[in-house]
């Protein structure tokens, strides 16, 4: 019996949901899906470290949480500021659960862009989970069963319709990062597996408030409507924990049926 399969979690179907005792770090926590999940993944018993640019948006994270929660404000493409992360959490001597969360998106046709737009979508969602993934490599080697979740997008799978090159690309890089990492560390027990959402409601799709965007939402997905923010809730939570431990490599599509035809 491999070290991997012995680490497989016990307890029944109610416990393999949660997250007891465990650590976790969310990055772009400050809003929209990251301050979802840092959230969900606390309910569920984790400690959450939560990490993003704008620091009074997690100070009120904290004041929602409360005990089991702490915050590093930080830009996550400064390489100092990712080794300050992952010093954090050699403090607390555990990783269990890695949410690579942050990104952007860029916008308009690729010859109206500069080379430092699309730098900087490269550098939010790509390099910054590389590295980040890095670092963090001894704590979730370390940990009995770990996990980590790689929030890609529905247009790493198909093309957007709309012109933002760097981000289609960026997002199919974290598909394929995710099978890629998935196949190194199998066999030491670490799971990576992917989210792929569709448009939620957050301020980067402008919380859907739009009529003739949620329209078209409607008229793509297959469940014709657009999606509660709380509906990602429970993907996110099967992936952090014991409930998927035989998952890995793996995207789960969230996007109401729009890649499904």
């Amino acid at each position: 019996m491999s070290d991997a399969s012995m680490a497989v979690p016990g307890g029944g179907p109610a416990a393999r949901w949660r997250l007891d005792d465990r650590v976790a770090l969310v990055t772009g926590a400050s809003a929209g899906l990251g301050a979802r999940f840092a959230r969900v993944l606390h309910q569920a018993g984790a400690y959450v470290l939560a990490t993003a640019r704008r620091a009074d948006l997690l100070d009120q994270l904290v004041g929602e949480c409360g005990e089991r929660i702490e915050v590093m404000p930080g830009d996550i493409t400064d390489a100092s500021h990712r080794q300050a992360l992952a010093g954090r959490l050699a403090v607390h001597g555990r990783l269990d659960v890695l949410v690579n969360n942050a990104g952007i998106c860029d916008d308009g046709p690729i010859e109206q862009q500069s080379l430092e737009e699309l730098r900087r979508v490269i550098e939010v969602n790509l390099v910054s989970v590389l590295d980040l993934c890095r670092l963090t490599a001894p704590l979730l080697l370390a940990a009995p069963s770990s996990s980590v979740i790689n929030v890609a997008s529905m247009y790493g799978i198909v093309a957007s319709r709309g012109p933002m090159a760097a981000y289609n690309a960026t997002k199919g890089a974290l598909v394929s990062l995710t099978r890629q990492l998935a196949a190194q560390w199998g066999e030491r027990g670490v799971r990576v597996n992917a989210l792929a959402p569709g448009y939620f409601p957050t301020e980067l799709t402008g919380h859907l408030a739009d009529a003739g965007f949620a329209r078209s939402i409607r008229e793509h997905t297959l469940l014709a409507r657009t999606p509660a923010l709380e509906e990602i809730d429970g993907p996110l939570l099967f992936l952090a924990t014991a409930a998927s431990s035989y998952m890995t490599g793996q995207v789960l599509v969230i996007d109401g049926g729009w890649t499904a035809v």
